[in-house]
């Protein structure tokens, strides 16, 4: 699997324009409660509080919540993205303006929980494969303008990052295949087309498609929402010619199954697509 780190730089001003826009999406023309009732030299202080055990991920975001609304906000930060933290863990503390603090509490948690969501089903999916050999791979499957926070995520939790979108990996799927009149073209057409050093994978639903995949070459399969005794067929039949990827049907019961059976890659949606936010609290006080 060799897709381009470069795709998954969190660059500051695209992290900024996600913060940008859901602060827009939060305040609007302002905080009106707050500035109804808060003086605004009022100052506060708290700590972002873990209520279960999390994997910790969204930091880059949270400090660029607060630094869109004060440059009077300091946040000191406990525990670092990638962290294993026990429930009742302080993972931060922040003081600053209460007016700011109040403004960016919710974008700031909702960032922080979901994004330590992800890193938390990660670890749990990497823990259960542990010892196989087999990575954890993400999918495209992300929500829509946070795919590049949700597989920062995918990492911190121990996992891998598949193509980040459809400019950096040549994936033919079972659509491509109708399109382009069989395997053989499919691959034959993608290989005319990119650099011979860049590899191909091609997404078979069966072993007849697998042996057509093999022979024309392609260098990672993908085998779709097979069943744990196909995929251990498909990895005899494939004898180290090829990486095998397994999608499809994978969950925390059974994706140790696949692992076992040989298999380089599991991908898995859920990651990004059914991830449970965790529990993050931010208990504030005034001074």
């Amino acid at each position: 699997m060799e897709y381009t780190d470069q795709a998954f730089l969190m660059e500051s001003d695209r992290i900024d324009s996600l913060v940008q826009r859901a602060l827009e999406e939060d305040l609007g023309f302002g905080d009106i409660t707050s500035k109804a009732v808060v003086d605004p030299g009022l100052m506060a202080g708290g700590e972002f509080l873990a209520k279960e055990d999390l994997v910790l991920a969204g930091w880059a975001a949270v400090l660029q919540v607060f630094r869109n609304l004060s440059s009077h906000v300091s946040l000191d930060l406990l525990h670092s993205d990638g962290s294993f933290v026990r429930a009742g863990t302080v993972i931060g503390r922040i003081q600053g303006r209460a007016r700011s603090l109040f403004a960016g509490e919710r974008v700031a948690l909702n960032f922080l929980q979901q994004l330590s969501g992800v890193a938390t089903l990660t670890r749990k999916f990497v823990e259960r494969v542990a010892g196989t050999g087999t990575e954890i791979l993400d999918t495209r499957k992300t929500t829509p303008g946070l795919r590049c926070l949700e597989k920062d995520a995918v990492r911190m939790g121990g996992g891998k990052n598949h193509r980040f979108g459809l400019y950096d990996g040549i994936l033919i799927k079972d659509n491509h295949i109708v399109a382009a009149g069989g395997i053989r073209n499919a691959v034959s057409r993608a290989r005319s087309f990119v650099e011979h050093m860049k590899k191909i994978e091609v997404e078979v639903k069966n072993l007849v498609e697998l042996d057509e995949a093999l022979a024309v070459g392609a260098e990672v399969i993908l085998l779709d929402n097979m069943s744990v005794s196909q995929v251990r067929e498909a990895v005899q039949k494939t004898s180290g010619r090829a990486s095998l990827e397994v999608s499809g049907g994978v969950n925390l019961d059974n994706v140790r199954d696949y692992a076992l059976a040989g298999v380089n890659f599991i991908s898995v949606g859920a990651l990004t697509h059914s991830a449970k936010a965790v529990d993050i609290s931010l208990e504030l006080s005034l001074f």
